[in-house]
């Protein structure tokens, strides 16, 4: 038995327990007799760590949001890149699964799907719709494939999409890169992967063609569009035809700097999405260029100007 002051004990069967002191009237019990540090952030808030040194941890508060930023040392300048990057990532998919909540969106394309990270992103961020991923380059579709497998509402095709149905030669062997246009003269500079690799034949269909199946069984459909194809979003986007009205939002990644040969500037694609009825909820840092931190890519991300 542990004695944790007035009125309170702890009682257990076996094994040593050691408490750790934590303030404000808390305390930690550990089993066995190891060592802890523990740092004060402010605001009711403590970092608990094994060994006696306490963490250098900074608690910074984000606005009236009662969030709380926890550095455990400053950013130095030559790392400040990084963790906006890592922070993007983070605040987009938080913000994304936000935004499908609060839409009632029940089925998210997932265009571009590569081995699975949107939704397993999803998935940890708490969204229970459906997932309708595509994924073209054969060895990146069988990753994909085990990713949904336990997931009986994740489905997966392997086939792009684009503006009409066709069968096209894709750059493969770019890592997540990989892309149905060549590389501009920037990305060459960019990217040594640029500087090789091969191509595979795959096929490309129109998003509203595969809309039905894709939808069946979802009781009143609200959709969300989600496309990172490298350069190839407003083809897909346009392969939506008439049926992009049925979308209660979306998300593309748009370049600031183009990658690849004949992909649209950013200042295009945002206009043809607002055309189409969607307006901006959030721009997301994707990639800088290493020599001057200019963005290369953002997610961004809309909904409809007008609520469905």
């Amino acid at each position: 038995m542990v004695d944790l002051g007035p009125g309170t004990s702890l009682v257990f069967r076996r094994g040593d327990r050691t408490v750790v002191p934590v303030g404000g009237g808390a305390d930690l019990v550990t089993r066995g007799k190891g060592r802890y540090a523990v740092t004060d952030v402010g605001a009711d808030t403590w970092v608990v760590a094994r060994g006696a040194t306490k963490r250098n941890t900074k608690s910074v508060p984000l606005g009236d949001a009662g969030a709380r930023l926890l550095l455990d040392k400053p950013v130095p300048a030559d790392g400040e890149r990084e963790f906006q990057l890592a922070a993007a990532h983070y605040l987009c998919t938080q913000h994304v699964a936000a935004l499908l909540e609060l839409n009632r969106v029940n089925c998210v394309f997932d265009v571009g799907a590569n081995s699975g990270q949107y939704g397993k992103g999803l998935r940890r961020f708490g969204y229970t719709g459906r997932i309708v991923s595509f994924e073209p380059v054969s060895a990146t579709f069988e990753k994909l494939q085990k990713s949904a497998e336990n997931d009986p509402d994740w489905h997966v095709y392997n086939f792009a999409l684009g503006r009409e149905e066709a069968v096209q030669s894709i750059y493969v062997d770019w890592k997540s890169m990989n892309s149905l246009l060549p590389p501009s003269e920037y990305g060459k500079e960019r990217y040594r992967r640029f500087a090789k690799g091969r191509t595979e034949e795959i096929e490309i269909r129109r998003l509203d063609d595969v809309m039905q199946k894709a939808l069946e069984g979802v009781e009143d459909p609200r959709p969300y569009l989600k496309m990172d194809t490298q350069g190839f979003d407003m083809e897909v986007f346009a392969g939506a035809g008439e049926r992009i009205s049925e979308f209660v939002g979306m998300q593309s990644e748009v370049a600031a700097l183009r990658l690849y040969e004949g992909s649209p500037a950013m200042g295009e694609a945002v206009a043809a999405y607002e055309a189409a009825g969607f307006g901006v909820t959030g721009m997301y840092p994707v990639t800088r260029d290493p020599a001057t931190g200019r963005v290369v890519e953002f997610d961004c991300v809309m909904v409809r100007a007008e609520p469905n």
